[in-house]
């Protein structure tokens, strides 16, 4: 093994942002591959008004691997709540702004990597101008990652599959950062909204398989409504092999810590349910199924950091 191992982590949102936190306090080298198909709040209004790639899952990760002041991270991460701005992050302004001054995104992106000074590297997983559709199971369409995130309705059919319009090419910088991987973290994060949309920019799924690396996958404590209600484990496993490909993966880390009774069912009257920690054994051993406390101990349903990255560092 290197003796800084590189880890490629693949997601977007919170669940990105909690891998990096666990992992940087490691002598690991970290990359972080982001989802482009947020169109949803400050994001989308961006995205509307300027033309402007999405900036909000870049602005976590680059958070995230910051070694800069908290000041500057809590302004990253400030957002406005009234006036004109209200709604708005400033640091989704920030590098909107900087793409319009360096000509590009991915220029954008290495200049408020220096500035925020960060240990690791985000790649955004395209540079194409993308949207996400689903097909829900009872045969709808939903037009953009937002109208697929939140359900607007008290009861919505779950979603069958998604993919990505116009056709999606890879990043070139995400095929060099998979090649020098030595393990490769998928999730956790919102399925379909986060972690497969990576999975549909063409060249992707095939730099996944072709990298050297470990592939694990971090199965979500809980499901989600309008996306996985009514998933268990497997199902998550299977989503993920059926956009990366069969036989892919190497491990399932499985959360086996369940919430308390009482928020659960707090979580449940928002539809969500708590993922049991149970795979169906397979005839070839793969994925390897890793069961572990990886809950967080704070109010909200959600890994911890520390042992997330204990759990990933045994793998290598």
């Amino acid at each position: 093994m290197k003796e800084r191992p590189h880890i490629v982590v693949i997601g977007g949102g919170t669940g990105t942002f909690t891998v990096l936190t666990g992992l940087k306090s490691y002598p690991v080298e970290l990359s972080a591959i982001v989802a482009m198909a947020d169109d949803g709040g400050s994001t989308g209004i961006l995205r509307d008004e300027y033309g402007a790639l999405p900036p909000g899952d870049v602005r976590r990760a680059l958070v995230a691997l910051s070694e800069s002041s908290q000041v500057l991270r809590d302004l990253f991460n400030y957002r406005f709540r009234e006036g004109g701005l209200r709604g708005h992050s400033f640091g989704n302004i920030f590098i909107t702004g900087l793409e319009k001054v360096t000509g590009n995104f991915a220029s954008a992106v290495r200049e408020a990597s220096h500035i925020l000074n960060i240990n690791g590297e985000v790649v955004p997983v395209t540079l194409d101008n993308v949207r996400l559709f689903a097909r829900l199971q009872d045969g709808r369409v939903l037009r953009g990652e937002n109208a697929i995130d939140i359900p607007r309705e008290e009861a919505r059919a779950a979603v069958a599959e998604v993919w990505l319009e116009p056709t999606a090419r890879i990043n070139p910088s995400v095929k060099r950062v998979l090649h020098s991987a030595d393990l490769v973290v998928l999730g956790p994060g919102d399925l379909y909204t986060s972690i497969v949309p990576n999975l549909l920019v063409k060249g992707v799924a095939e730099s996944i398989r072709n990298s050297k690396a470990k592939k694990a996958y971090v199965v979500n404590i809980m499901t989600k409504f309008g996306e996985t209600q009514g998933y268990n484990a497997e199902d998550f496993v299977a989503t993920i092999e059926r956009y990366l490909g069969k036989n892919s993966l190497d491990y399932v880390l499985l959360n086996d810590r369940a919430p308390s009774a009482a928020v659960r069912a707090r979580y449940r009257r928002e539809k969500k349910e708590f993922v049991p920690p149970v795979l169906k054994p397979r005839k070839n051993r793969k994925p390897a199924c890793i069961r572990a406390d990886l809950l967080d101990g704070g109010k909200l349903v959600r890994h911890s950091p520390q042992k997330l990255a204990r759990a990933l560092m045994d793998l290598l």
